[in-house]
């Protein structure tokens, strides 16, 4: 009769064990786990833009500090399935400011073939200036993390807001629309005096 009791406990003691390895490494999941939102502070709102260096695969050679309307600075890949679920958001942005004049989008690949670039955009529209990664460097100095990731540059040259993992022409808007009226709101204060 003993053996028979030890031949239940082995099987139930393995059990046991299994269900322990399992619980330990739900928790070792849960507390290394990131959030599915990610921080969308950086140090650069505030600050200059940086530069965008690299060679154009698509469009015209563009200088950001010598621009004078707002800029959406966008690091994409043709193979990001989020970056090409914002696509169509950004060409809306594009289209309805370029009549305009008071705001473009802009470009930076990351981690792509300037092949598939110029293939995507002949495909999915979007005639803006499109940089190569420049080895990374670019998005190393905007401080990209994933992508997709955007960045809002004032016309002054200042960057005024970070989007990450995708951004609607609607945001863009509405950030646009905020910062115009807040200057327009300034601008009537320090003449009114």
């Amino acid at each position: 009769m003993s053996d028979v009791a030890i031949k239940r406990t082995h099987p139930t003691r393995i059990a046991a064990i299994a269900v322990g390895a399992i619980m330990v490494l739900l928790v070792i999941l849960l507390v290394f786990a990131k959030t599915g939102e990610r921080d969308t502070t950086t140090s650069l709102i505030g600050q200059p833009a940086p530069g965008i260096r690299g060679d154009v695969v698509v469009g015209q050679r563009f200088d950001l500090g010598a621009s004078d309307r707002w800029v959406v600075v966008n690091f994409f890949a043709t193979w990001c399935a989020p970056c090409i679920a914002e696509h169509p958001q950004l060409r809306a942005f594009a289209a309805d400011h370029a009549a305009k004049g008071d705001a473009r989008v802009v470009s930076v690949v990351y981690d792509d073939k300037s092949a598939d670039v110029k293939a995507f955009f002949k495909n999915n529209g979007g005639d803006w200036s499109v940089f190569d990664s420049d080895n990374g460097r670019t998005a190393l100095d905007w401080g990209v993390a994933k992508i997709p990731e955007s960045y809002l540059v004032s016309p002054t040259g200042i960057v005024v807001q970070r989007f990450v993992s995708g951004v609607t022409r609607g945001e863009l808007d509405s950030i646009i629309s905020q910062y115009d009226a807040l200057s327009a709101a300034s601008s009537s204060r320090g003449s009114g005096s």
